[in-house]
């Protein structure tokens, strides 16, 4: 690419421009996909190769394309092989088809809009938390012009361009930009130049942020391919064993016997003879990794989801909106979550802000169920809404349940009057009114528009400002203040003032902020209202609300004007101007005589804390990533029971080098496990020896801890030796507030957890800044919120509440992995179990190769037999009910350690496996030989003898699925034990008279059936062979629980002795916030609108509009 783009443009009006670049460019759409029309097949066919147990047939395949070794017809690979890409393939494209996204314009330089000074209005919360910013270009119409600008890039802060226009040149920033994913709000419209022309879509700054779209695959199936290499080399191993023994047999006694036994032409000795035999066993051996495994996973995934999509009870009925799994590939990997990222706004908030309870003049206001919960003193009864039909300008969906104050107010309370009067005037909200009494306020944070919201509705209504003057309709009557001056918020003052002159020629100052500096700011003579103000700003931390002061003072007009002079000569300086403006505002901020103070609820979604407090339970830790400020971060984390009171300690990086970053980390991490720092620490003595290997063991902190780190420290940590600093010490704490961070960052903390740490990630939100980290998540899920449906639809699972996560997790992930693993152990080991028979017939039959079933058993056994009563256990099977697993969410653990189907566990089955074929070989063996029928004939013939394994067999291989079922309804009893009958129907079907007779080459085993079935050796046979191999498993299950028991067998002897007794009611979550820790910012999350409103930029020519009734009193 250049460096910079150039566009130019020769037209008279902006409609013709618009038009050319939409003619320019056709198609916008942007792509969310990972596949198209041409690179579906290849690319699919790639990745399902990457599994090995595919590549592995695929070469089976060109070996049975050889008849000198081919003991099996080329067929029965090819189509099991084609039958499991094709319904692979069709499910993959299925899968990303609805990862299509259609996307709006690109990013756009705006030129002119219907606002005075062309300004308009945006939302970026999709971008980077709630924000309202106004772009606009004092530019409106012009006829050619040029335009430099940067190329493309993820910096949503950042836009340098340079604008020519007559020969003169106008510098461009990112507040001139209305980027993709910004919501335009009350503006008519606007017009604009796209930027970045040639590749619209990818080159918007959104989608640089957005990563891009991966085949996400599970733990499991990298444990599957590691496992196919075993089973390959085990497999190669027997082969060459098997060819060994054929070249000894035949140079010993088969070359003897050739007048019964020729060899082939193509043969010349008995070690030609050994290679080729080994190629053979290798195709009849095959089935220890059948065909069938993945078709039967693929199966199980879909059974699984179908369960996420019906499940009634994560509907969320006012949206008519239903769960849905997006992806089916997933499933199991969402019972092993170690750590979950998530977003905050929107989803852990609704992004409401509720002006809940006050103090004024130490009279404690909203004490009764403000949220519209249960009063303590009548449990349940709702409280009565306070009735505003009284003011015509209130808003209607504002709600209060104390009528004291309404009382107060009407009583014309001076102190109430002040109080609200303050509300009304302190603040840089902007108000709009098309149609009369309809006022829809516009304010940097849903905070402030909260308070002003308050304010009008117990009669103090903000109507409009000017750049000089603020309209207030007091109790129905109309003033106008003079608007002197605004001390707009810092994150370093963390208060706001405005200076007035009211109607009655009184300056007046307001000032609103936090608790900690106000009190600083106040008159001696408040001392006592300040300490019975303090007290109920206790109260109001203690249910996790927002609070913060109000104060106001009244100022001598000769002291104002000084002061006016003052801060018009700091206005004008170069340098340090901010230092310099701060130390000004200190001088008239002070003697503040205090009204009372605010409490905002900034509201959760419903059952997030307790949604939390269950994870943390299952050992999930969470981690929050916010574009947002960090003191409204730390309060939602608070309030979330992420952090806690209780906890040992909270550390803050804010560090602005690499140094402080570093110094900051290693001071944390001291003081969680001190002899982390040592080189005698087993972490460090383990990273020094193996440097390439990146994964750091679990460390165990000494205490609860809780992180908070800003996106400026972020960026320093995510570099070189600092990430590894990172991760040490943010996984040793309980809870991360990740604050102030780009979509780019919170997919690089994704994937360093990822890269560092062998654990499931799932990261979580609903906006398009999230799209990044949940793409870079092992699981990704979309919350369908305010902010639009890109999270969603780039999402593996997706629904519309938070606290459906937890069902999401410890329901419908816990059995899904917990039957995964039920399935992949009884499958490995009934195919061992299955296959490796032949290896110990081959002793008895010269290594010849043959087969010691019947074709037919060997076609039917994975397709037909066995396969029911496995997908049975595999999606019915409930080792406890939905009701326990959220009960008791220590259940979890086991999945994320996966210590239920791991290495150990394979070879595991390889033993039981490698055990039961012996059983079912020799058991069978010894009870035919030389033995005979009562009518004195032989049976222990090739026939019989295959009829009496492959019956034990199956019924072997039913008694186990019988006890791994914990879990029985109709459907397993008809899978299991219909399978078991449909096997007899079957075989006297294949072994009948009629069939034999009309095709013998096919079916060879004539009569078979009746003369075995009534012989008692083959009872016996099944029997001893049912007892022999049943019985260790028996004895297992019931010694490790007694010898090696684990967390998940306490837990599971509780549900037991509960489940005789009459069922406990839920614990109710005890919902802790912090008693001295408050959030007291309820302003925007930057500098607000004031140096906008004092600029004289939104004042409209009043007289001429059509709405010229604002003036009316």
């Amino acid at each position: 690419r250049d460096h910079c783009r150039n566009l130019q443009w020769e037209v008279e009006s902006f409609v013709p421009l618009i038009a050319l670049v939409f003619f320019y460019l056709q198609n916008n759409t942007i792509k969310t996909s990972r596949y198209n029309v041409f690179n579906f097949l290849p690319l699919n066919l790639f990745e399902q190769f990457q599994r090995l147990a595919n590549a592995y047939f695929l070469v089976l395949l060109f070996l049975q394309l050889i008849p000198q070794i081919s003991s099996l017809a080329w067929y029965t690979t090819v189509i099991p092989l084609m039958v499991v890409l094709s319904i692979t393939a069709v499910k993959d494209a299925i899968d990303d088809m609805v990862k299509w996204l259609p996307g709006p314009l690109a990013d756009i330089l705006l030129l002119s809009s219907s606002e005075p000074y062309s300004l308009t209005y945006i939302e970026t919360a999709e971008l980077d938390g709630p924000e309202i910013t106004e772009p606009g270009l004092f530019l409106l119409h012009f006829s050619s012009g040029k335009v430099t600008c940067e190329s493309p890039n993820n910096k949503l802060d950042k836009f340098t361009g340079i604008l020519t226009y007559k020969g003169k040149d106008f510098t461009l920033d990112h507040d001139k930009l209305l980027l993709r994913g910004c919501i335009i709000r009350n503006t008519d419209w606007c017009y604009g130049l796209l930027v970045f022309l040639f590749h619209l879509g990818p080159d918007t700054k959104l989608m640089q942020n957005c990563g891009k779209s991966t085949f996400k695959r599970t733990h499991m199936d990298h444990l599957l391919n590691v496992l196919v290499v075993w089973i390959f080399l085990f497999l190669g191993s027997m082969c060459f064993i098997l060819a060994i023994g054929h070249g000894i047999w035949e140079n010993k006694k088969g070359y003897y016997f050739q007048n019964y036994l020729p060899w082939e032409e193509y043969v010349p000795s008995s070690a030609v003879s050994a290679i080729l035999v080994f190629w053979s066993y290798f195709i009849i051996l095959n089935t220890m990794v059948p065909i069938s495994l993945y078709v039967s996973v693929e199966i199980i995934r879909l059974g699984n989801s179908c369960y996420i999509n019906w499940d009634r009870k994560m509907f969320y009925a006012p949206k008519n909106s239903p769960a849905q799994a997006r992806t089916t590939t997933l499933n199991e990997e969402l019972g092993q979550v170690k750590y979950v990222f998530s977003d905050k706004t929107g989803t852990l908030t609704q992004n409401i802000m509720v002006f809940n309870k006050c103090s004024i003049n130490g009279m404690f206001y909203g004490m009764h169920a403000a949220t519209k919960k249960f009063v303590l003193t009548s449990m349940f009864q709702e409280t009565e809404k306070v009735d505003f039909s009284y003011n015509k300008l209130a808003d209607p969906k504002f709600s209060f349940y104390d009528k004291t104050l309404v009382e107060a107010v009407k009583k014309g309370d001076r102190w109430v009057h002040l109080f609200f009067l303050s509300l009304s005037l302190c603040h840089t909200v902007m108000s709009e009114e098309k149609v009369e009494g309809k006022l829809v306020y516009q304010a940097q944070s849903p905070d402030e528009s909260a308070l002003v919201t308050a304010a009008r509705n117990f009669g103090f209504v903000f109507r409009y400002r000017t750049s000089e003057t603020i309209a207030v309709v007091e109790m129905g009557e109309t003033k106008v203040y003079q608007l002197l001056a605004i001390l707009d918020f810092s994150n370093v003052r963390k208060r706001m003032s405005i200076v007035g002159r009211t109607p009655e020629d009184r300056v007046m100052l307001f000032c609103k902020g936090a608790d900690t500096i106000l009190c600083q700011l106040l008159h001696p003579s408040c001392r006592f209202l300040r300490d019975v103000t303090m007290e109920h700003l206790d109260d109001f931390a203690i249910e996790g609300l927002r609070t913060l002061m109000v104060a106001y003072r009244e100022l001598d007009n000769s002291f104002f004007q000084a002061w006016s002079k003052k801060h018009s000569e700091v206005c004008l300086s170069l340098e340090n101007r901010e230092h310099k403006m701060s130390n000004v505002y200190e001088e008239i901020e002070k003697d503040l005589m205090l009204l009372g103070a605010t409490a905002i609820e900034d509201k959760l979604q419903d059952g997030v804390p307790e949604t939390v407090a269950t994870l943390n339970k299952a050992q999930i830790k969470m981690w929050v990533l916010t574009g947002d400020k960090q003191e409204t971060a730390v309060n939602i984390a608070y309030a979330c029971n992420i952090f806690e009171e209780e906890m040992d300690g909270m550390f803050i990086v804010e560090g602005k080098n690499n140094e402080t970053v570093l110094q900051e980390l290693r001071s944390a991490r001291d003081k969680m496990k001190p002899e982390s720092l040592l080189e005698s620490d087993p972490v460090n003595i383990y990273l020094t020896s193996k440097p390439q290997i990146l994964r750091i063991p679990e460390e165990v902190p000494n205490g609860n801890y809780g992180l908070i780190i800003n996106g400026c420290s972020l960026a320093y940590a995510l570099e070189g030796n600092l990430e590894l600093e990172l991760v040490r010490t943010a996984c040793m704490c309980k809870g991360v507030i990740c604050c102030r961070m780009t979509p780019l960052q919170k997919a690089q903390v994704v994937e360093m957890v990822k890269r560092y740490k062998k654990v499931v990630t799932l990261a979580i939100g609903d906006g398009a800044n999230d799209v990044s980290m949940i793409k870079a998540a092992h699981i990704g899920v979309g919350i369908s919120g305010q902010e639009g449906m890109q999270a969603m639809l780039n999402s593996d699972y997706a629904f519309s509440q938070f606290h459906y996560l937890q069902r999401l997790l410890l329901v419908h992930g816990r059995w899904s992995y917990n039957r995964m693993c039920k399935f992949l152990s009884y499958f490995f080991y009934k195919n061992f179990a299955f296959t490796l028979v032949h290896f110990w017939y081959a002793f008895f039959s010269g290594f010849s190769a043959q087969t010691v079933y019947d074709t037919w058993f060997i076609t039917f056994y994975n397709l037909v037999y066995t396969s029911l009563p496995v997908l049975g256990l595999s999606l019915f099977d409930q080792d406890v009910n939905e009701t326990w697993s959220l009960r008791f969410p220590e259940l979890y653990e086991p999945g994320q350690h996966n210590l239920y189907f791991n290495k150990k566990e394979f070879v595991k089955c390889l033993v039981h496996g490698i055990y039961s074929s012996f059983v079912l070989f020799f058991i069978p063996m010894g009870t035919i030989y030389n033995s005979v029928r009562s009518d004195g004939k032989e049976i222990s013939d090739y026939q019989s003898f295959s009829l009496i394994v492959q019956t034990s067999l199956l019924w072997v291989v039913t008694m186990q699925i019988a006890l791994e079922t914990t879990y029985w309804t109709t459907i397993s009893h008809i899978f299991t034990w219909g399978s078991l009958g449909f096997y007899f129907c079957i075989l006297f079907f294949l072994y009948s008279d009629g069939l034999c007779l009309m095709f013998p080459n096919l079916f060879q085993f004539l009569g078979v059936a009746r003369n075995t079935l009534n012989l008692p050796q083959m009872w016996l046979s099944i029997v001893l062979s049912v007892v022999l191999c049943i019985l260790p498993v028996i004895g297992y299950q019931f010694l490790k629980p007694l010898f090696w028991p684990v967390n998940v067998d306490k837990i599971m002897d509780r549900i037991h002795l509960c489940t005789k007794l009459p069922l406990p009611p839920p614990t109710r979550t005890k919902l802790k916030y912090a008693s001295c820790r408050r959030s007291a910012y309820a302003f925007s999350h930057k500098q607000g609108f004031g140096a906008l409103i004092t600029s004289g930029k939104i004042l409209r020519s009043r007289v001429s509009k059509k709405n010229s009734f604002l003036f009316k009193k």
